[in-house]
């Protein structure tokens, strides 16, 4: 039985402060804010947003891999639509596109609208029966046209006009033949007139005007996906590592299990050389125990989130700041970076986390306001507004069975441990990464820190009370 001098105080992040420093940092521009994810991938925006289905699917994990964070897509989906929202993203932006897409130079221009509006792609490149190139199908040829039964051969670019060049041709070489040329799309051929690859020029131009965005090796977006521990899982692991997803995330309730552990040595004997990251715990023996079985990253949080209720329903967890700052001294000798998931509201927050040993935060209520995030906004008091809900909720919960294929007669019923809620809408990932990011390095230009490590090194907390937190917000004025 525990005694009342064996309870530790547990902090969250709005009971500290960072303590102010001389520094030497003139400009919140000379700040390197970038951090490791996993052992291997670094963001230049150390945020990540949640695997939540209120949160990222293909078009979120977009907009923050080019944002310099990374998207988690949630595995409440089948095994075959995860892997399309991470294809989704594989395909939309890279400096070459190693399988484009093709139609037949006997489909229609109806055939091809349909291909075109379905992949959400601006052009089909055109192939023949015998498999090789016959020309190229653009949007601008498909304009203003009305006869849908028109055969796309008459149509397209043929291939004795067609701009285009051999395989292994680089960046500024297809720059300037679209430049000169004046198209948008440089198909990449080979000497016996097969389709090698596709070169677009808003690829090129994203890559010149997003430096920090988070890449693969192949020049592709960053992407990351949640798997669990039960079920097809393993299927579920292997089928997204074929598709090139960057992250696997073994993300459960409760990581510290021994059914985790194990899990995380069977998907490495799956998958092989993929960055792993395992979760969610709450203590320095949870996040020792997974970094021991191998995993490339552990995610700390239990109960922080705004949509989780297991801190009041089953009375566990531990105040995210405390977890963080224990987890990140265990981690610390295996060289496993800390993601701290849950509990941030603003870019003090994310200072603070990373302050006390996070390398990176994860954020789920922010990014479901965003215009990105998956579902449909709707007016509700005058107010636009999405919906918002955590993974542990009743809605949720039937989502997973019927993605998993589970009767609901096999189910043994659970208590929730989150709610469904609405949220504001707030504009856009970029400019919601901008204002976290913006924080982060307010704080560390406070602390005389150029790099997270320095910040790390530099940081000094102190506790305040319930009067000290009221001083630090607005007060005494009319908003």
């Amino acid at each position: 039985m525990a005694r009342l001098d064996d309870l530790p105080l547990g902090l969250s992040y709005d009971d500290v402060l960072l303590v102010p420093q001389r520094s030497g940092v003139h400009s919140r521009s000379a700040v390197d804010a970038s951090s490791r994810l996993t052992r291997r991938l670094r963001l230049a925006a150390p945020v990540v947003s949640a695997n939540m289905d209120t949160v990222t699917e293909a078009r979120m994990a977009i907009a923050m891999a080019r944002a310099g964070g990374l998207g988690v897509i949630h595995r409440f989906l089948t095994v075959e639509q995860q892997v399309a929202e991470v294809a989704r993203v594989k395909r939309a932006e890279a400096l070459v596109i190693s399988d484009p897409h093709t139609i037949p130079d006997s489909a229609t221009l109806g055939e091809a609208r349909e291909v075109a509006d379905r992949l959400g792609v601006g052009g089909l490149v055109v192939v023949g029966d015998d498999g090789r190139v016959a020309g190229i199908l653009t949007r601008r040829d498909m304009l203003l046209r009305d006869d849908d039964a028109a055969p796309v051969r008459g149509l397209m670019t043929p291939r004795d006009r067609l701009v285009s060049a051999p395989p292994g041709t680089g960046a500024d070489e297809a720059a300037v033949l679209l430049r000169d040329a004046r198209v948008e799309k440089l198909p990449l051929i080979d000497a016996d007139d097969r389709l090698a690859g596709l070169i677009t020029l808003r690829d090129l131009l994203q890559r010149r005007e997003r430096p920090e965005a988070t890449k693969d090796g192949r020049g592709r977006l960053a992407v990351g996906a949640a798997i669990g521990v039960r079920g097809d899982y393993l299927d579920r692991a292997r089928a997204l590592a074929e598709a090139g997803v960057d992250v696997l995330v073994l993300d459960i309730a409760h990581g510290h299990q021994e059914q985790a552990i194990r899990a995380i040595d069977r998907v490495r004997e799956w998958v092989g050389d993929v960055d792993l990251v395992a979760g969610n715990v709450a203590t320095p023996e949870g996040a020792r125990d997974l970094a021991l079985a191998g995993a490339d990253a552990v995610k700390v949080g239990v109960g922080p989130g705004s949509a989780c209720t297991t801190r009041v329903v089953a009375g566990v967890g531990v105040p995210q700041l405390s977890a963080v700052l224990a987890c990140a001294e265990a981690l610390a000798p295996h060289d496993v970076p800390l993601i701290a998931d849950g509990g941030v509201r603003a870019g003090g927050d994310v200072a603070k986390a990373i302050a006390a040993g996070a390398e990176t935060v994860m954020v789920g209520n922010l990014f479901a306001r965003a215009t990105e995030s998956p579902g449909v906004a709707v007016t509700r008091n005058g107010k636009r507004v999405k919906v918002f809900r955590g993974m542990a909720s009743e809605a949720a919960a039937k989502a997973r069975m019927a993605a998993e294929g589970i009767e609901e007669t096999e189910f043994v019923p659970v208590v929730a441990e989150g709610v469904e809620a609405v949220v504001p809408l707030a504009g856009d990932a970029a400019m919601l990464v901008h204002q976290l990011v913006g924080g982060l390095r307010s704080a560390m230009s406070y602390t005389d820190a150029t790099t997270v490590r320095e910040f790390q090194d530099n940081a000094r907390f102190v506790r305040i009370t319930v009067a000290g937190l009221r001083e630090s917000h607005p007060h005494d004025v009319d908003m």
